[in-house]
C-alpha cells in the first residue's frame, strides 16, 4: 500500500450511506491498530467508547445537538463511532498497570531496569503536572496522536472516516458518566463509507503549500 496515495485520496467524510456497514474482522483490525498507537513515554492516556448499534450511535448523537447538530448524521449514518476519552489525571495506579503490564510482556532485564522505568514515567508525569502545570492538555495531546493514527488506518483500509471535535461536551461526559471515571471527552471520529450525496468526496483536496510549511535550517 502506498501510503502517499492513501494520503492524497484520503478526506473527511461528510455524509455515510447508513446501508453499508463495515465487516466486523476488518472494524477489529482497526480498533487493535488504534490499540497500538503510539504515545509518549508510552502513557496511552486514554479510553475509547464504540458504537456500532442504532441505540448506541443515538446516546453519542445526544450530545450533538444545538450548534452542532449538523454532525448528528454523521454518527447516526455512520458504521460505528467511536468516542476517543483522555484521563483527567495520571494517577499512581495507572503507572502501576503500565508498569505491570511491561513486565509481564519481558521489558524489563531485572529489577533495576523496572525501578528505572516506574521513576523515567514518575518524572515526566510531576513535571507536566507541577512544572508545567497542564497534565491534562500533555495528556489529551497522546489522544489526538491515536487519532492521527487510526485516520491513517482507515484510509489504509478503505474505510471512510470523519473527525468531529463539534459536540457538548456536558452532556456526552454526562450521558457515558466519564466524570466517575476520571475521564474528559476529547473527539469523535466516525467511520463508515461515503453516501453518493457527499460533497466532500467531489472536492479537490486544499493544503498549504509545501515552502509555506517547511523551514530547512
Amino acid at each position: 500500500m502506498d501510503v502517499l496515495k492513501v494520503s492524497e485520496s484520503r478526506y473527511t467524510t461528510k455524509a455515510y450511506d447508513p446501508s453499508k456497514k463495515i465487516p466486523q474482522e476488518q472494524f477489529d483490525r482497526l480498533t487493535e491498530i488504534l490499540r497500538l498507537a503510539p504515545s509518549s513515554i508510552n502513557i496511552q492516556p486514554w479510553h475509547f467508547f464504540i458504537a456500532d448499534t442504532d441505540e448506541a450511535k443515538q446516546r453519542i448523537a445526544k450530545a450533538l445537538v444545538g450548534k452542532y447538530a449538523y454532525n448528528a448524521p454523521k454518527v447516526l449514518d455512520s458504521s460505528h463511532t467511536i468516542v476517543f476519552c483522555t484521563k483527567a489525571d495520571i494517577n499512581k495506579q495507572h503507572l502501576e498497570n503500565l508498569l505491570e503490564r511491561d513486565d509481564v510482556l519481558g521489558r524489563f532485564k531485572d529489577e533495576a531496569a523496572k525501578e528505572a522505568q516506574r521513576n523515567t514515567r514518575t518524572g515526566y508525569i510531576e513535571y507536566y503536572r507541577n512544572e508545567k502545570g497542564d497534565i491534562q492538555r500533555w495528556a489529551e495531546n497522546q489522544t489526538f496522536i491515536a487519532l492521527g493514527h487510526v485516520l491513517l488506518a482507515a484510509g489504509v483500509e478503505g474505510i471512510d472516516a470523519t473527525p468531529i471535535g463539534g459536540f457538548n461536551e456536558e452532556i456526552l461526559a454526562q450521558e457515558l458518566k466519564l466524570d466517575e471515571q476520571g475521564l474528559i471527552p476529547s473527539v469523535i471520529a466516525t467511520f463508515g463509507y461515503r453516501s453518493e450525496s457527499d460533497f466532500n468526496a467531489k472536492l479537490p483536496k486544499s493544503r498549504l503549500k509545501a515552502e509555506d510549511i517547511f523551514t530547512k535550517l
